[in-house]
């Protein structure tokens, strides 16, 4: 079984999220994408974020209809408010799985080339396949500056242009996933009353409707972190 993880804050979830979610179950043969919205990130403990129960339905919703696309709670709030950190989520989730299934972790380009400073961030190298998605016109190359040389399978076996071949695992880039949207573009909108018709699925655009997420009096609400 091929098993994808799929990790961010979710703040909101949007289609450029799910087009790469996509190409990567075609492209991998993925038969499950775990979303994780995480509770606590360690990158953003300083950053506003909306309450992680919206988050996750926001997921929830946008999941629906897609069977192999799986909302997850592996990383939710603890009660001593701890960060999240992919090395312990990637550990659980390859508890549950067996010897032969593969284990992908798909990340986006820019989030990629900050995986030095992640905790345990050559034990996460071994541990899992990355598929990075860079966004149009992004330098490739820089990617394969990421993963220290002693990570790097020793054998020059033919490979693919697209994949960087590890000792233990592989770096998959993969290319042609167009679509330039952000969450904080978003939210802005919302804020600014302006349409964010495609850019968040159906149901996730009626959700943030209903609940006023985003909204200037939505503002005092959005919780610390």
């Amino acid at each position: 079984m091929n098993i994808a993880i799929f990790g961010g804050t979710f703040d909101p979830i949007h289609a450029g999220h799910l087009a790469a979610a996509r190409a990567a179950q075609r492209r991998f043969h993925l038969d499950r994408v775990l979303f994780i919205p995480t509770g606590n990130p360690p990158h953003k403990i300083h950053d506003r974020l909306t309450d992680y129960a919206q988050r996750l339905a926001m997921v929830a919703v946008a999941c629906a209809g897609e069977p192999r696309f799986i909302p997850s709670t592996i990383e939710a709030p603890t009660v001593d408010g701890s960060p999240r950190y992919s090395i312990d989520t990637v550990r659980a989730v390859r508890r549950k799985l067996r010897q032969h299934d593969r284990l992908f972790f798909l990340v986006g380009a820019d989030a990629f080339l900050d995986l030095p400073h992640w905790r345990e961030f050559r034990r996460l190298l071994d541990a899992v396949e990355f598929i990075v998605v860079p966004r149009p016109g992004f330098d490739a190359d820089a990617l394969r500056q990421v993963p220290p040389p002693d990570l790097l399978r020793v054998r020059r076996l033919a490979q693919k242009a697209e994949t960087i071949r590890l000792r233990h695992g592989a770096i998959h880039i993969l290319p042609g996933v167009d679509a330039p949207v952000a969450s904080r573009e978003i939210r802005l909108a919302v804020r600014a009353r302006k349409p964010i018709t495609g850019l968040v699925s159906k149901l996730v655009e009626e959700y943030i409707l209903k609940e006023g997420l985003y909204s200037p009096s939505a503002s005092a609400k959005r919780l610390p972190r």
